[in-house]
């Protein structure tokens, strides 16, 4: 345990600052907080961190409680519908007011509002002559064929979402909503596949793709205000810091953000060159920095340790688990249902349930990802004692060869194939599933594939997509080579 707290005692030691800023996995997340940390590294700011691209709300607001993160870019109506949850708190002073036990604050706002609103399909807009969302409800009432809907997560989820969009204007979908990515709805509209998307009022895509904004007749969407959300005591700890920040009030116009959305979204380029350009100090790289030499090195080093660590400890728990379930009856199905009960956990619910505990950052992610590779150890070890042939344990006893012996000379070796069918499985699956680790700030090959998702970038998600499948295939024909050393001769 001891080299593995050290490591853990590194990352976190690397990733603190004077101001750790956070943001959420989408762009505006992104351009806030790049814009919050270039204004605090240009004031003369020393040692900011950028945590960027923490998931959602639930897990950007869990970094911020445990410390992880000082602050970073929300909105006034999330605060009050998922944070406070109290959706009657309308204005800043109030939602203010509400945070402070909880040890947070807020900044004014930033000067524009991101708020929620309906879209559909100028073809759609025409066919059904659909202008306010009152008329999508009539639509819905009277089409002839299906309308198909394609909604975020959160969207979906939240009560000031979907559910209760759909009481208030009596939506009657024929079928339930489907819920995706944001940046991917976009997609769906553009190929067809969906006539009825929800979108943020400063997205760049509505006017590119051609969509029609519903009106809210009813006037369902409250205001969200964009504002910086941080903990109360590094605004005590860092006032010069907070300061900055706060100069940032009311400098940012509905038009300005959708004008820098575009430039991430359809331009494709960097978040920090867009920033740079947008403030006048001219452009930071040459290159985004999820593409560079330098990047991928530090990303397949971050990658191999999560990965690395992850299958020692489900080898050296893994493989005694699995022969004390053959060797004990009464515990093998306690073991097994331990196992396979864990491995049935969603890997980005169990991330979360482990944060508030554990923070952000390397240890959540690498605790994760050692639950779920214990299965196929612990059940390709119980499966290959248990094949390993009676007859030949019998006549191991009968030449006087103790328990232990017996246990490393015979069946060990016997049963090495499936125990390395095992690990090799947990080895290759626990690749793709520590692409997860991102959403948590422990870096890996899922960085680049959370930022391109963000943008939707398909040359951006590929530099974490195709490392991650090459280091798979690489692992493929190192087990091969393993299999040459490890399993005798005659079972090969």
């Amino acid at each position: 345990m001891k080299p593995l707290c050290a490591l853990i005692l590194v990352y976190s030691l690397q990733a603190s600052g004077a101001a750790t800023v956070g943001s959420k996995a989408f762009t505006e997340g992104f351009l806030l907080s790049e814009y919050a940390a270039q204004t605090l590294e240009d004031a003369g700011e020393t040692g900011v961190a950028r945590r960027f691209g923490l998931g959602g709300t639930g897990i950007v607001y869990q970094a911020l409680t445990k410390g992880e993160i000082d602050v970073y870019p929300e909105y006034a109506g999330t605060i009050a519908e998922s944070i406070l949850i109290d959706p009657d708190l309308r204005t800043i002073p109030e939602i203010r007011e509400a945070l402070r036990p909880l040890g947070l604050t807020t900044s004014d706002s930033l000067g524009f509002s991101d708020s929620y609103a309906i879209a559909v399909s100028r073809s759609f807009a025409a066919a059904h002559a659909v202008r306010t969302i009152s008329d999508l409800a009539r639509a819905l009432a009277q089409a002839k064929s299906p309308v198909r809907a394609a909604f975020s997560h959160e969207f979906v989820s939240r009560r000031d979402g979907f559910g209760g969009l759909r009481d208030r204007y009596r939506l009657k979908f024929p079928n339930v909503p489907q819920a995706m990515e944001h940046s991917l709805a976009y997609e769906a509209v553009a190929d067809g596949e969906a006539d009825v998307i929800d979108v943020y009022s400063t997205d760049s895509k509505i006017e590119s793709l051609g969509l029609v904004v519903l009106k809210d007749d009813l006037g369902f969407f409250a205001p969200y205000p964009a504002v910086f959300l941080a903990r109360l005591d590094f605004t005590t700890r860092a006032p010069r810091s907070w300061a900055v920040l706060r100069a940032l009030e009311g400098r940012f116009s509905e038009a300005k953000m959708r004008r820098l959305n575009a430039a991430v979204d359809l331009e494709h380029k960097t978040f920090a060159d867009v920033v740079a350009t947008d403030r006048g100090v001219g452009r930071r790289s040459n290159a985004s920095p999820e593409v560079s030499l330098e990047s991928l090195m530090a990303r397949t080093k971050q990658h191999l340790t999560l990965v690395g660590l992850a299958l020692l400890f489900s080898i050296v728990v893994g493989v005694p688990l699995g022969a004390i379930a053959c060797r004990r009856p009464r515990l093998s199905q306690v073991i097994l249902l331990a196992s396979g009960t864990a491995q049935t956990i969603p890997s980005l619910a169990l991330l979360c349930f482990l944060i508030p505990v554990f923070g952000i950052g390397l240890e959540p992610a690498l605790i994760a990802l050692c639950i779920y590779g214990l299965l196929p150890v612990v059940l390709n070890t119980f499966t290959g004692l248990r094949g390993v042939d009676s007859r030949l344990i019998d006549a191991a006893r009968s030449l006087a060869i103790g328990d232990w012996d017996r246990f490393r000379l015979v069946e060990l070796p016997l049963a090495s194939p499936s125990i390395l069918a095992g690990v090799k499985t947990s080895a290759i699956t626990g690749i793709g599933t520590a692409t997860l680790a991102a959403l948590v700030g422990a870096g890996g090959y899922g960085a680049p594939i959370l930022s391109g998702l963000a943008i939707n970038d398909m040359h951006v998600i590929l530099m974490g997509a195709l490392p991650a499948a090459a280091m798979a295939i690489a692992a493929h024909f190192v087990f091969a080579g393993v299999e040459w050393v490890v399993i005798p001769k005659a079972l090969r």
